[in-house]
């Protein structure tokens, strides 16, 4: 799709939503009102993909120590432009966060968590340079960027922002309020996210809000509908390390391999403590203590899962994750209740001894697992990396060591929240199917915000289309060539809608 037909597309879209889903208010706003929003939104169109690329291209890596200070600074200044009267930069014992209000004089206030960070990327396995922000066009989707943080998380975010700029240029007061929290070490398990939430006019701001939402754009290409999850995994990242010189036997340092006949391997030592702590497929975790304290699936949850299931395409999930079959050759319904309820150990790399082409001849005296659990509800963060250490520690390998990174426990919210029932009707006024879900397998820190002290409903919401987080050539759609999936303005209106619909659910 070129650049001319796009911009066909927009004045069609714009011409024709008068009588559709899309041209109805969420509430309290009139039809004219709504009109100049939509036209502030296709004005402003370019704006908005160029704020996008910008800030796909200044890349902030927690893990590689990438792009600070610059990332929280960049993240200030996009708060500020977009309307908010007051953003600061909160420091943490790692990278800062970011806090914003803004004041609309409204009843009700919104919270809204963002991430300034991203994954690391390897240039070689992109079709386009991760950091150029590229506009191509995508068969089947229509004119997509292509780059790292396209949608996890800054174009979701960045369309968040073109509805604030777009209500600004209408003319129009926001119907709620809106705190901003934003946080730059997501991408390493959040370890210092606790410390920015809890600063006393962090905690007290997003004490009055109805709850937190992270914007998204997960609609399916094969039906449009969204899912809304209810919840989300914890998780939990550290390293499992033995050496030498901390277990008292084998090499201090890497020997010639011959001396294995009589001297001990780190790395078998490692193989043999990692193979504990899962059954013998890989796929149970067997920590003692930890099936124990799982709180089982309700009824309600399974009901969820079950309409999810015949709601989605188990084809199109197997094509999109590159796997034939799901472990023990279970059913889709039967996969989605198990990644609901099911903690895990993963391991993400092991690192030891020579890496590089062809052999060589040694014996190492250190070897490394990077490993990430996946935690479900009753599991937390603390308790879990207690059981792990016991459990290591009474079958003999007291000296393998643990380094925690990140991590943080599972969240879950009330279907019957405020919240959840503005997103629902927001989906429904939009002409978007939407199917609740109670829980994420992946994970993000919203425990933080539904745990005490401020124990408020939180959850991901909105529409439009991206996919690849974490991996190749990650994309977001900007102009829709698929009817059933919104292009970036469409899906900026539909966070309007969400405000008007906040407002008015009670």
């Amino acid at each position: 799709m070129d650049m001319n037909s796009g911009i066909k597309r927009r004045a069609m879209l714009k011409g024709a939503v008068a009588g559709t889903a899309l041209a109805a208010p969420g509430a309290g706003i009139a039809a004219d009102g709504m009109a100049k929003v939509k036209a502030a939104i296709a004005a402003n169109h370019d704006a908005a993909v160029a704020r996008l690329q910008e800030w796909i291209r200044l890349p902030s890596i927690a893990a590689e120590d990438r792009g600070y200070p610059e990332g929280p600074e960049h993240m200030q200044r996009l708060a500020l432009d977009a309307g908010f009267q007051h953003a600061e930069i909160i420091p943490s014992k790692g990278k800062p966060g970011v806090f914003a209000t803004l004041d609309a004089g409204a009843k009700k206030t919104l919270g809204i968590y963002f991430m300034y960070d991203v994954k690391q990327f390897d240039p070689s396995e992109w079709e386009h340079p991760p950091l150029a922000a590229k506009l191509v066009d995508k068969p089947g989707f229509g004119k997509v960027i292509v780059g790292r943080g396209a949608v996890n998380q800054k174009g979701p975010q960045a369309t968040f922002l073109a509805a604030l700029h777009a209500m600004k240029a209408a003319g129009r007061t926001l119907p709620v309020n809106l705190v901003l929290i934003a946080e730059g070490e997501e991408e390493i398990a959040s370890p210092n996210f606790h410390e920015i939430v809890t600063v006393p006019k962090v905690a007290a701001a997003l004490k009055k809000t109805v709850g937190v939402i992270i914007p998204t754009g997960w609609q399916s290409p094969a039906t449009g509908g969204v899912t809304l999850a209810l919840g989300a995994k914890g998780a939990v990242e550290f390293e499992l390390t033995v050496s030498g010189e901390k277990w008292g036997r084998g090499p201090r340092g890497d020997i010639h391999s011959s001396e294995k006949a009589r001297v001990d391997s780190p790395p078998w030592r490692l193989v043999a403590a990692l193979s504990t702590l899962v059954s013998k497929d890989g796929n149970t975790v067997t920590i003692d203590g930890i099936q124990e304290q799982v709180a089982p699936l309700t009824a309600r949850q399974k009901q969820l899962i079950a309409m999810t299931a015949a709601n989605t395409s188990e084809a199109d999930a197997k094509k999109a994750l590159g796997v034939e079959r799901w472990i023990d050759d279970m059913s889709w319904e039967e996969s989605m209740i198990r990644l609901a309820q099911v903690p895990t150990v993963n391991i993400q790399g092991l690192v030891s001894g020579y890496m590089g082409p062809g052999g060589k001849t040694v014996l190492p005296g250190r070897a490394t697992a990077k490993i990430e659990m996946r935690l479900v509800p009753d599991l937390t963060k603390e308790d879990t990396l207690a059981k792990l250490r016991a459990h290591l520690d009474k079958r003999g390998f007291s000296d393998v060591e643990i380094n925690v990174t990140g991590g943080y426990g599972p969240t879950q919210t009330d279907e019957g929240s405020a919240l959840i029932r503005a997103e629902l009707a927001t989906c429904e006024r939009m002409g978007v199917k939407a199917t609740l879900h109670p829980r994420l397998a992946g994970s993000w820190p919203g425990v933080i915000f539904t745990g005490p002290p401020l124990n408020l409903p939180a959850g991901q919401f909105g529409f439009g289309h991206g996919s690849g987080a974490h991996a190749p050539n990650e994309y977001f759609v900007i102009e829709s060539s698929n009817p059933k999936v919104l292009g970036m303005d469409d899906a900026a209106y539909g966070f309007v809608d969400f405000l008007y619909q906040v407002a008015a659910t009670g």
